[in-house]
């Protein structure tokens, strides 16, 4: 005598779907209103309706596999179709507005008081001494300690932080809301995903305002731990609206051990003094090479970062701290072309072993309670 397992409820599947999470926004598809309907054959075959947020979007490979996979563990299922769709204007309205409210002026989410995402500019005095790299390396590390972190590339003429990250996928966007791609667990936004091939962006100040301001505002980030923000060098147009739009981020100064180097640095530090923000600290890179008998040479002198530290500790009147220092090791510039971030690809060598060390001080730091609206009365 055959027993035939009875087709699960529509309840079941549903409570199935719930498991499921959209990749880009991290909710319930269930909650975000993407289940069109849920159809049960008396055999077991299941047949699912599954809105899309936009047309031709770039995860729905990705989606239709874990409505698959999750339906699929229930007993009684013989099979399962999944039926795309794609949200109206109206549903799109609805998702937009539960995600990031029914403000239609832009909202900075990481400048509102009670924020408690910890903002790092990563800022340089001259090019070339590896920022990017820096910034890069720290939030991968900061992502592999279980931290939710995201970039922004406002480097916006000489971007290079997708390609360092390893990623070509291009941005999501609903209405005015932009889900930006992520790359080994760090989400990730840059003027060059929105530019064709290698076109230089040729903008003026007030552009570069508002290109920040919308990576800022537009993009939806959800609920970060860590924004780290990989700013041109110097001291310009990019480095004031940063301050002007998010007062509460904190300064990295990444310089090399030269000593010219070391002054200009100096200044891209010192522009806290002028905005009121907080020198997280200095990182050098380019340290020394560790020759193959051991002894290390220094390439480029030596001492630049701590001179750098203490010079700003003297001018802001706070303990500005060297954070680490990190040896050349060709292998941080190979793994910024392949996209394999040194940190993953070789974390106990002496460079990403120092990367490493700097973004677990910078993601364990006490948060300080400048800012915050404090419960007190006076006696």
């Amino acid at each position: 005598m055959t027993t035939t397992q009875p087709a699960p409820t529509e309840e079941a599947v549903r409570q199935a779907l719930s498991q499921v999470e959209d990749p880009e926004i991290h909710k319930p598809i269930t909650e975000l209103g993407m289940v069109k309907g849920v159809s049960i054959g008396d055999a077991g075959d299941v047949e699912i309706g599954v809105y899309l947020t936009v047309q031709g979007c770039p995860m729905k490979d990705t989606i239709t596999q874990r409505v698959d996979s999750a339906v699929s563990q229930l007993e009684g299922v013989r099979s399962v179709s999944v039926e795309l769709d794609v949200m109206s204007d109206e549903q799109r309205t609805e998702l937009r507005k539960q995600l990031k409210g029914n403000a239609e002026e832009p909202r900075i989410p990481f400048a509102e008081p009670g924020s408690m995402t910890r903002v790092y500019c990563v800022a340089s005095g001259k090019g070339g001494v590896g920022k990017s790299s820096v910034t890069v390396n720290l939030a991968v590390s900061m992502a592999q300690r279980g931290l939710s972190v995201g970039v922004v590339d406002a480097d916006i003429y000489g971007h290079s932080v997708p390609r360092m990250l390893g990623t070509e996928n291009k941005p999501t966007q609903v209405e005015n809301m932009i889900m930006p791609p992520q790359a080994h667990g760090v989400k990730l936004i840059s003027i060059g995903m929105f530019t064709p091939g290698n076109t230089p962006v040729v903008w003026r100040g007030p552009m570069l305002h508002r290109a920040l301001q919308q990576f800022l505002s537009d993009v939806f980030w959800g609920d970060l731990d860590v924004l780290l923000l990989d700013l041109p060098p110097g001291t310009g147009d990019v480095a004031l609206s940063t301050a002007q739009l998010m007062p509460n981020a904190e300064i990295l100064v990444v310089t090399t051990p030269q000593q010219a180097a070391a002054e200009v640095a100096e200044r891209a530090g010192a522009i806290a003094m002028q905005t009121r923000q907080r020198i997280a600290g200095v990182v050098e890179n380019m340290s020394w090479m560790e020759l193959p008998d051991g002894q290390r040479m220094d390439v480029f002198g030596s001492g630049g970062g701590q001179i750098v530290a203490d010079s700003l500790t003297r001018s802001v009147g706070a303990d500005v701290p060297l954070l680490g220092q990190v040896p050349l090791d060709p292998r941080l510039r190979e793994a910024g072309d392949s996209g394999l971030p040194l940190v993953l690809e070789a974390p106990e060598s002496p460079a990403g072993a120092v990367l490493g060390d700097v973004a677990k001080k910078l993601s364990t730091r006490a948060r300080g309670l400048a800012g915050q609206l404090l419960s007190v009365s006076p006696a």
